[in-house]
């Protein structure tokens, strides 16, 4: 919860980030890029729940875990609000 607490600020604008650039980008030709970017969040959320590196990159790997799903997220609703929105 201290993370939730300390991160919301950059949690928020990874959301937002993500949006726009969905938004902006589309969805992607191949399938291959969100998958990897999905595998390695999952990657990140592991290694931050087993916690074997600690101190300073520790903090830094929890943070990308914390920060990188709202970002996909984000890019996810972008791209939808843009595939609904330029529908013929």
């Amino acid at each position: 919860m201290l993370l939730l607490d300390g991160f919301w600020p950059g949690l928020a604008g990874a959301g937002a980030l993500g949006l726009v650039v969905g938004a902006v980008a589309g969805w992607p030709a191949r399938p291959l890029v969100p998958l990897a970017l999905c595998g390695l969040a999952a990657l990140l959320a592991a290694l931050a729940l087993v916690g074997i590196v600690p101190g300073l990159p520790g903090l830094w790997l929890e943070g990308a875990g914390l920060i990188l799903p709202p970002y996909l997220a984000g890019c996810a609703l972008g791209a939808l609000a843009r595939h609904w929105v330029a529908r013929p």
